[in-house]
């Protein structure tokens, strides 16, 4: 064990916990479930953008994605081209309008808030749907953050992979149980900043290394077939095509990512939106860039000792092998930051959808709002311990045994329940109640479906077929079901202006 890197390692962590404790003493007299889940609508537009980022940027783009580059080629680029082209169109179409249409929709907090009040609707079934899908996708979700912090903890310190991730979630539990959103993303913000350097300075340093005269190259070792070939295959045929349609489907996510598209509701101004936008979209292109770059310098740097199994180690290989451990520990600290601001963000999402969805409007209807934030914070404990137990079994599932392989599920399933929906009610006036919930149950159900039974064989991503089943069923029943009410109509336009 080296000390040197367990130091930064330590360091980390005490920040993260103190601005926990901050936040919780300073919230005290405040609205507390509006500013425990939304921050209060106060955020400025430079903490936004960056906690928007690093939510999405979970440890998968320090260690997914530069471990699939590094293994297969740059054919594996097409997911960073979908997902920059994604959070490009989300920055621009999709936050100011839904920052507006939140705010006109009777001050929504969260995204099923928003979709039942868009249609001013009494009913709770919307919710609860959305808040049974929340639940279920997010410890999935947040397992994928809780096992890379225990890869990370077993391969730099040889502690055991899953003490590590027992340790790891307790700590991202407490900050985000005591500080709610801004600990969320004053916490994100830093750790976005973190894992723009450590992308930016890793490559980089490893380059000037292999430079040096008494390097000896990894290089040497040979390269897949086809490794700088855009096309996985080397040709155009179905392969090529399932594999760059597959990436272009990781953009439609953005559409509908609650932790991520939350962001964009807590922005206090117009002003502070055009900051985010610009800071927003340069913070994924440079970190979606570096990552790719960390993939193909490691593999020459590296060589080709790390087999598929290990190639998720391709980022914490090059760090320790580059730097002075003390250095070494603040850059692998990074996947720390990636996993924690993603896990943070998807436990607090899960438990406002409860609490503000389920719980005040089904089970305890005259529920205070202090009373509100208090069973949204046992929700986060209780949707860690089922992440942890999802994260300690995933290596004995073959489907989920990556990291990437859980983020896929995730990623697919959100994004093909809410995506269409959530563009459709901020675009189309003739949206329903019942078309909303058509698109997200036949989104979800197809995403699944396709997962489970013609994934493997078609090689396309679950997400496409959802998205356009989705789509689909949000029109055809909304079409079929009675135009939307005056009340309805007008709250669109006003909205819309």
């Amino acid at each position: 064990m080296n000390y040197y890197e367990l130091s930064a390692f330590i360091v980390y962590f005490a920040i993260v916990i103190a601005v926990g404790l901050y936040f919780f003493f300073k919230s005290k007299g405040s609205d507390g479930e509006r500013e425990y889940f939304l921050g209060g609508r106060n955020m400025n537009g430079f903490v936004a953008a960056l906690s928007a980022g690093a939510s999405d940027m979970s440890a998968w783009v320090l260690m997914g994605l530069p471990g699939s580059i590094y293994l297969w080629g740059i054919g594996q680029i097409w997911i960073s081209i979908g997902l920059l082209l994604g959070t490009i169109c989300s920055w621009i179409f999709i936050a100011p309008k839904l920052r507006k249409f939140s705010i006109k929709a009777n001050d929504s907090i969260t995204i099923p808030q928003y979709l039942t009040n868009r249609f001013k609707e009494s009913s709770p079934v919307l919710q609860i749907i959305c808040a049974i899908v929340f639940v279920v996708v997010y410890c999935v979700y947040t397992a994928s953050s809780i096992s890379a912090c225990g890869t990370l903890f077993n391969q730099v310190f040889g502690v055991s992979a899953t003490s590590a991730m027992i340790v790891a979630a307790a700590i991202i539990v407490l900050y985000t149980f005591l500080g709610g959103f801004k600990a969320v993303c004053w916490t994100d913000f830093f750790q976005g900043m973190l894992m723009l350097a450590a992308l930016m300075v890793a490559p980089i340093i490893a380059l000037f290394v292999m430079n040096a005269g008494d390097w000896v190259a990894g290089a040497a070792a040979n390269l897949p077939e086809n490794y700088y070939n855009i096309l996985s295959s080397g040709s155009f045929n179905w392969e090529s095509i399932a594999n760059i349609l597959s990436g272009f489907g990781w953009g439609l996510g953005y559409f509908g990512m609650p932790h991520i598209i939350i962001r964009y509701m807590s922005i206090r101004s117009e002003k502070e939106m055009k900051k985010s936008q610009i800071i927003g979209c340069t913070w994924t292109t440079l970190i979606l860039f570096m990552a790719s770059v960390v993939g193909i310098v490691g593999r020459h740097y590296l060589g080709d000792i790390l087999d598929e199994a290990n190639r998720k180690l391709v980022f914490i290989n090059m760090v320790r092998g580059v730097f002075p451990a003390l250095i070494a520990g603040v850059l692998l600290s990074a996947i720390l930051a990636a996993s924690m601001s993603s896990a943070d963000s998807q436990l607090l999402a899960s438990s406002s959808a409860f609490a503000s969805d389920v719980y005040k409007p089904v089970i305890r209807k005259k529920a205070s709002k202090n009373e509100v934030m208090w069973a949204g914070r046992i929700v986060v404990v209780v949707i860690a311990i089922i992440a942890l137990i999802i994260a300690t079994l995933s290596a004995k599932i073959p489907t989920f045994e990556s990291i990437m392989g859980l983020v896929e599920c995730a990623w697919g399933a959100f994004g093909a329940a809410f995506g269409p929906v959530i563009i459709l009610s901020l675009y189309w006036r003739r949206l329903t109640f019942k078309g909303a919930i058509a698109g997200i149950v036949c989104g979800f159900a197809v995403d699944a479906l396709w997962y489970a039974f013609l994934s493997s064989s078609t090689g396309l991503y679950e997400i496409i077929p959802g998205f356009i089943t989705g789509l689909i069923a949000a029109v055809v029943v909304s079409l079929i079901d009675k135009a939307p009410s005056k009340e309805v109509c007008e709250l669109f336009d006003s909205a819309s202006k």
